[in-house]
C-alpha cells in the first residue's frame, strides 16, 4: 500500500470520526431478537415511523457488539425508527434472520457479512422486495457484489498493515496473530495485512472464540512451545485480556497488542498491560448504518455514491491518548 494512499485513508477516518453522535442506552449482547431505541441527546425526527432490522454475526456475550448496538439505538431514537436487533454467529442462521426481516416487511436492513457467500441469496431477496440493505463491520470486499447500498467499517487489510508497521517501530520480531473464528473474512484480512506491514515473522493461531478457557490454554501452549514469540496480536478486546493471563502462565516475555476496545481494554492500555489497540469505532458503525437508512428513505441520500465505503478506522489507542477515550469507554460508547 503506497504511503500517500494510506494517508488519504487515515484522513477519511478522521473526517468520519467527526460524525460521531453521543447517545446513552443500556443493553446486553447475545439476545436473539429485541427491539431497541434508547433516548439520544440529539433532537428527534418528525418523519414517519420506520422499522429497521439490524442483523449481525455476534456471538453471545461478546461485549464488542454492545457498542454497535448502542450506536444503532441512538440513531433509531433520533430518527423515529423502530429497531429490531438480532444476531447469530452461524452464517446460515444469520441468513435466516434476514429472511425473517423480509417477511416482516421492514423498511431497511443493516447487516454484517462475515461469511459473504452465505448472505448472497438473502440480500438478493431483500433487494428484490424493495428493501434497501446496508453493510457494516464485515464484508468490505463484498458489499458491492452482494448488492448493498453502502458500507460502514474499517479496511481491515490496511488496518493490519498499519498495525504491523507499529510493531516494527516497537522492535518486535515474531508475532502471533490469534484468530477467534476461522474463515471470518475481516479477521483473516487483519492477519494478512499484519503480515504485509510487519517485517518480522508472523504465525496465525486459530482458537475457539466462544470458549474463553480454551482460548487461554491454546495461547499458553503456543507460547510454551515457541519462546521466540515476542508479540501476541489479538483481534478482539476479550481475547487480549485473556492473553495477559496466558503470557503470565507461560512465563513469556511477549507483549500484547490488539484490535478493538472495551472499557477494561482501555484500562489495560492505560496501565501498560496492553501496548496499544486499534479502534474501528463500532458505536459509529452502528449509528451510521441505521442513520443512513433513514437518510435514504427520507431524502434519497447514500454515502460513498454506492461505490466507496465509509471508513471508521483505524484509530490507534495508546497510553498517550487512552485517557481521552476512557471517559467514553466508561459510558459504553467506545
Amino acid at each position: 500500500m503506497h504511503r500517500n494512499h494510506r494517508a488519504a485513508t487515515l484522513a477519511a477516518v478522521a473526517i468520519t470520526g467527526a460524525l460521531l453522535a453521543t447517545g446513552c442506552s443500556s443493553s446486553s449482547g447475545g439476545k436473539k431478537s429485541e427491539e431497541g431505541g434508547a433516548a439520544a441527546s440529539a433532537g428527534k425526527a418528525d418523519t414517519p415511523r420506520m422499522t429497521v432490522a439490524m442483523i449481525t454475526h455476534a456471538a453471545p456475550g461478546d461485549t464488542f457488539w454492545d457498542l454497535i448496538r448502542k450506536g444503532a439505538e441512538a440513531a433509531a431514537a433520533k430518527d423515529n425508527i423502530k429497531l429490531i436487533y438480532s444476531s447469530d454467529p452461524n452464517a446460515g442462521n444469520q441468513a435466516n434472520l434476514v429472511q425473517n426481516a423480509i417477511a416482516q416487511k421492514v423498511d431497511g436492513i443493516a447487516l454484517t457479512a462475515a461469511k459473504p457467500d452465505a448472505m448472497k441469496d438473502a440480500v438478493a431477496k431483500a433487494t428484490a422486495a424493495g428493501i434497501p440493505v446496508v453493510g457494516f463491520n464485515a464484508g468490505l470486499d463484498d458489499w458491492k457484489k452482494l448488492g448493498m447500498l453502502e458500507y460502514f467499517g474499517q479496511d481491515e487489510n490496511i488496518a493490519g498493515q498499519a498495525f504491523g508497521e507499529r510493531l516494527n517501530q516497537l522492535g518486535a520480531k515474531h508475532a502471533l496473530c490469534v484468530v477467534q473464528e476461522q474463515g471470518h473474512v475481516a479477521l483473516e484480512a487483519r492477519c494478512a495485512g499484519l503480515k504485509k506491514g510487519f517485517t518480522g515473522k508472523t504465525d496465525n493461531l486459530y482458537v475457539n472464540g466462544t470458549d474463553m478457557p480454551s482460548v487461554k490454554s491454546t495461547i499458553t501452549a503456543k507460547l510454551n512451545q515457541d519462546k521466540s514469540i515476542d508479540e501476541v496480536v489479538t483481534l478482539g478486546a476479550p481475547f487480549a485480556l485473556t492473553a495477559i493471563q496466558s503470557v503470565s502462565d507461560a512465563n513469556s516475555k511477549a507483549k500484547i497488542a490488539t484490535f478493538d476496545l472495551n472499557k477494561d481494554l482501555v484500562t489495560a492500555v492505560q496501565d501498560g498491560s496492553i501496548q496499544f489497540a486499534v479502534d474501528q469505532q463500532p458505536y459509529l458503525q452502528g449509528y451510521l448504518s441505521v442513520d443512513s437508512l433513514w437518510l435514504y428513505k427520507t431524502n434519497g441520500n447514500f454515502s460513498g455514491g454506492g461505490t466507496a465505503p465509509v471508513l471508521t478506522g483505524p484509530a490507534f489507542i495508546t497510553k498517550d491518548n487512552a485517557d481521552a477515550v476512557a471517559a467514553f469507554a466508561a459510558k459504553g460508547t467506545r
